[in-house]
């Protein structure tokens, strides 16, 4: 009994000491390969099993060694990528705007333009059932998103991004119409109708064509009625039945004009 505890010791010592060894091992420098490409492999499998330190030592082994190669360009990218995987977006942004400054003409400019727009869109806060919904956060980074978006789809039309760009310019519009809506209640709840108004038609004149479009149209038409304004509230309802011709929220508009 006393041998075999003394065996299941050291096997229990050999195997922390191999953990140490291996933990160390992940710490230090990797070993590089002799081509630059294979090191670009080795870190691009660093970054897919998110061992970003090992990754970052990659791409930077290649980025310094390799300077007038077009691997080194390669690897900024992917060192911007290595910040935008662990969610430093500002960092990631930072990294791509400087490649678009120092390679305005590389084949893959596209890329980090649409990557620091994406940069935007994704650090828009998020609804987490534990704090408040996200029409009712700071809308700086939707709005910042809005104009990278646009600027990306205006300056790179015949890019392979360009869907996705435009799928994630759709969502933050609906997302800034939200918001729009959501203080456009608030103000109704208090009874505040001129800047209901405002809010609403604010909605309409920036965001149109969203999902919102036509409750934004029937609460404008409200406020202007509360406001006693008969001539714009007549005129909302015909802006409903030209910006939605033949949906029923036109045919609604129609009754309510002919009441």
């Amino acid at each position: 009994m006393r041998f075999l505890r003394a065996v299941c010791l050291t096997a229990l010592l050999s195997s922390a000491a191999g953990c140490a060894a291996l933990s160390t091992g992940q710490a230090g420098d990797p070993e590089f390969a002799s081509e630059a490409d294979a090191n670009l492999r080795l870190g691009d499998e660093a970054l897919e099993r998110k061992d970003y330190l090992q990754a970052e030592k990659y791409f930077e082994h290649v980025r310094t060694k390799y300077p007038y190669l077009d691997v080194a360009n390669e690897a900024e990218l992917k060192l911007a990528d290595l910040d935008f995987a662990q969610e430093r977006y500002s960092e990631a942004r930072e990294k791509y705007q400087s490649f678009i400054k120092l390679h305005p003409t590389h084949p893959r400019v596209d890329y980090a333009a649409y990557r620091a727009a994406l940069s935007h869109f994704e650090d828009i806060p998020s609804d987490f059932f534990l704090v408040p919904p996200s029409t009712e956060k700071d809308q700086t980074e939707v709005r910042a998103a809005l104009v990278a978006l646009n600027d990306f789809v205006r300056q790179y039309p015949d890019s392979q991004y360009l869907g996705e760009a435009k799928q994630k310019l759709e969502q933050t519009r609906e997302k800034l119409a939200e918001h729009e809506m959501y203080v456009a209640r608030f103000y109704a709840r208090r009874e505040r109708w001129k800047a209901v108004a405002q809010r609403l038609e604010s909605l309409l004149k920036n965001y149109p064509g969203t999902k919102l479009e036509e409750e934004a149209l029937f609460d404008l038409h409200d406020a202007y009625v509360r406001l006693n304004d008969a001539e714009r509230a007549k005129q909302t309802l015909q802006r409903v039945i030209e910006r939605l011709p033949g949906t029923p929220a036109a045919e609604r508009a129609q009754r309510m004009m002919g009441s």
